[in-house]
């Protein structure tokens, strides 16, 4: 692979006027596929397999025309001090505004408070649900603003008036967190190669790589059923591992020009080393984002594959438009020690002399580990494992309206449902019966609504409503607990277990559906792919990384590491957003379950990037030990060379990831952060503690592998040993003997 790549490297170097003119043509073709491509609409959002799933087709088949998915919007008035809801006048307002929304295009039906039971038992408050026909990202503007146009008309009627459900759910756009994560990354990669010019390679190639990638997914978002939120985490990880992989190459190719290499030969052997170790990195993300697919969640495969897919293109952009760039750069990037003159560095016609440099940071910091590797070790395993204890009480749920921001209408409504109503109201479950096979359905829908009212943490049950052909109704149930509560979770699987006997005796099925229950199965769903899903994706990376680094050892300690890694990530995230830990200082407004995506999103999404730093940073290592040094000396090696560009590399994602923390959206603050801290923990205590230490200890063993499985895999030669000349060995060899 070494061999190809280089030759790949040099080829690009000496022909980019046609690489560059490729790489531009490609993102011109992807921006005008987007421009002309219909506005994406969102996806149906299903959950094949679970119940309340069954239970939404069954009333899409059963119910026609009735919306079963369609958005909700909830009006919630309260009355002046010393008023009631219902007063003659207050009463007016309420229904002049239960007209006017009644007047919508998509709306498909509108209650009546003071026929639907919906006044509190007060008078004080008062509730009117709109059903609209489509669901809330499908819902126009015009919808979204009619709702709040009526609220604002009783607002000014003098009532208090908020709005709750999904009407109100706009579709997600990313902010600045991406322009602050890019201004960071600027920053770090201009420390970090001491040339502007340098710098803003990675910065260029990543953003051409998001941009063709993020303009192929729109172009193809009608056609393929995408849905409008896919392209936020192709971009969040595009973005991320772009700059990573440029950032590799160009920190090669500037080691090779210090060994005093030509451009086009450092160019070519910077792609057959560095770029060898982008391509197995790379691998790891697409398997960790494709692998997402094993959740059978449709909305989750195709974001992962979306994004695998910018992951992919991001890797073929480090291997050929980096040293496409590097050729058109000339003398302008320069080896590694030299710094631009406009960064007070000395231009080459300055001579030749050089003072002697003392040690890197990552030099020094790599010997203390190689003496100290016991305590070291014991450090951070300790600290990891103290900071995983939280992780004991995960507790998983999926974001309502209880967790917005006290500053917005949804919280409001929110807050005043529970206030007039109790909490149980925001999230009313909806049982579906199917008697299509009962001898007296009628009698069916009376049992189930008597069996539901004997459950605990029940404040009201509807009566059944029929279907036009009376085999199949609905029963709405009020639970007495909010919807994120674990009492109301209990509730659901009373309803099912009650169900189940139903069934024995009559034959009827019981389902219960609604926005709770589908929160409560989605948990369920991801928390049951998660054991599957680690064992595929950590198996799959493991076999790769044995190809890699032709050992047993290294792998399994790289996977033990991120496992510890994410373990202690997921503690952070359930101290500060379950517990209430450092909540002022994130600005955590409300408490409550971790959404129940984030362990898997985390172990795809981290362990892809924790990859890329082990194939980075091990591979140095492996190298210098190949070519001949001590596994302890190698060690030190690796981190000469590696450990400057891993730490930026680490510190640009940990600063593209924190700015998602000071979203107002309490999932999307909950992603930034453990992300964030996820890096954090696995790049400067697992790859920079950890692993030298563990290498440290084993020494040769670390690279040990049976000598039947080395004859059956295939030599990859991530070292570049292939490239080395009869020159290359004898310097080697005399700075061996050196040493």
């Amino acid at each position: 692979m070494a061999t190809f790549l280089y030759r790949l490297g040099r080829f690009s170097f000496r022909r980019r006027h046609v690489i560059a003119l490729f790489w531009v043509a490609l993102l011109a073709l992807a921006g005008v596929g987007a421009a002309g491509a219909p506005a994406a609409g969102p996806t149906s959002f299903s959950i094949p397999g679970t119940e309340a799933q069954k239970a939404f087709d069954l009333l899409e088949e059963r119910f026609p025309g009735a919306s079963a998915d369609g958005a909700t919007g909830r009006v919630v008035f309260k009355a002046p001090a010393d008023e009631k809801m219902t007063d003659a006048e207050n009463k007016a307002i309420v229904q002049k505004t239960v007209e006017e929304l009644s007047g919508g295009s998509e709306v498909a039906r509108v209650t009546d408070p003071y026929e639907g039971g919906g006044v509190s038992q007060d008078g004080t408050i008062a509730y009117t649900s709109v059903s609209y026909k489509v669901s809330g990202l499908e819902l126009e503007e015009s919808s979204r603003d009619a709702l709040e146009g009526a609220a604002e008309d009783a607002r000014d009627a003098g009532l208090t008036v908020e709005i709750g459900g999904d009407a109100l759910q706009a579709v997600p756009h990313t902010g600045a967190a991406e322009v602050i994560g890019i201004g960071v990354a600027a920053v770090v990669l201009v420390i970090t190669f001491g040339s502007l010019l340098a710098a803003g390679m990675p910065l260029l190639t990543a953003i051409i790589g998001v941009g063709i990638g993020v303009g192929t997914i729109t172009a193809l978002a009608g056609t393929l059923e995408l849905d409008s939120t896919t392209p936020i985490l192709a971009t969040m990880i595009g973005l991320a591992v772009g700059i990573d992989y440029a950032l590799f190459v160009v920190s090669r190719y500037r080691a090779e020009l210090a060994e005093g290499r030509e451009r086009e030969e450092a160019a070519g052997r910077a792609v057959g080393t560095a770029g060898s170790a982008v391509v197995f990195a790379g691998l790891t993300v697409v398997i960790a984002l494709v692998g997402l697919a094993v959740v059978n969640i449709p909305l989750l495969t195709k974001m992962g594959v979306a994004a695998a897919a910018t992951v992919a293109i991001a890797v073929v952009i480090a291997l050929t438009l980096v040293p496409a760039l590097l050729g058109y750069a000339g003398r302008r990037v320069r080896p590694t020690g030299e710094k631009s003159g406009l960064l007070g560095g000395r231009s080459e016609k300055d001579g030749n002399e050089r003072k002697p440099q003392r040690p890197n940071m990552g030099t020094r910091w790599a010997s203390f580990v190689v003496r100290r590797p016991v305590a070291v070790l014991l450090l951070g395993v300790v600290g990891l494992g103290a900071a995983a204890v939280p992780a004991a009480s995960l507790e998983l749920g999926l974001p309502d309206d209880g967790s917005q921001p006290t500053s917005t209408t949804q919280r409001r409504a929110y807050d005043l449902m529970s206030e007039g109503f109790g909490p149980g109201f925001n999230g009313p479950l909806v049982v579906v019966v199917d008697a299509e096979g009962s001898d007296d359905p009628q009698a069916v829908f009376q049992r189930t609504s008597d069996d539901i009212k004997a459950l605990d943490d029940v404040v009201a049950v509807a009566p059944a409503a029929p279907n036009k052909a009376g085999d199949t109704a609905t029963i709405t149930v009020v639970p007495e607990s909010k919807p994120s509560s674990v009492a109301t979770e209990d509730l659901v699987h009373g309803i099912r277990d009650a169900g189940r006997d139903i069934t024995a005796d009559t034959g009827a099925d019981v389902l219960v559906t609604g926005a709770t229950a589908m929160n409560i199965d989605v948990s369920q769903k991801l928390n049951d792919a998660l054991v599957p899903y680690l064992i595929l994706v950590v198996g799959l990376a493991f076999l790769l990384l044995i190809v890699v680094f032709r050992s047993i050892l290294v792998p399994l300690k790289a996977a033990l590491g991120f496992l510890l890694s994410v373990l202690a990530a997921l503690g952070a995230v359930v101290a500060v957003f379950q517990w209430g830990w450092l909540s002022g200082l994130m600005n955590v407004e409300q408490t409550g379950p971790v959404m129940s995506m984030m362990p898997i999103f985390m172990v795809g999404v981290v362990f892809g990037l924790a990859m890329d730093y082990e194939v980075f940073l091990v591979t140095r290592m492996r190298e210098a030990y190949v070519h001949g040094e001590q596994p302890s000396q190698a060690v030190v090696t690796g981190f000469r060379h590696g450990a400057r560009v891993v730490t930026a590399a680490a510190v640009i994602m940990i600063a593209v990831f924190s700015g998602f923390i000071g979203s107002s959206e309490s999932m999307v603050k909950m992603i930034g952060f453990g992300l964030a801290i996820a890096v954090l923990f696995d790049a400067f205590v697992v790859r920079m503690a950890i692993v030298p230490a563990v290498l440290a200890l084993l020494g040769k063993k670390a690279w040990w592998l049976p000598k039947w499985l080395d004859r059956v895999l295939p030599n990859v030669d991530v070292e570049g040993e292939g490239l080395r000349t009869e020159d290359d060995r004898k310097d080697e060899d005399r700075a061996l003997a050196r040493a």
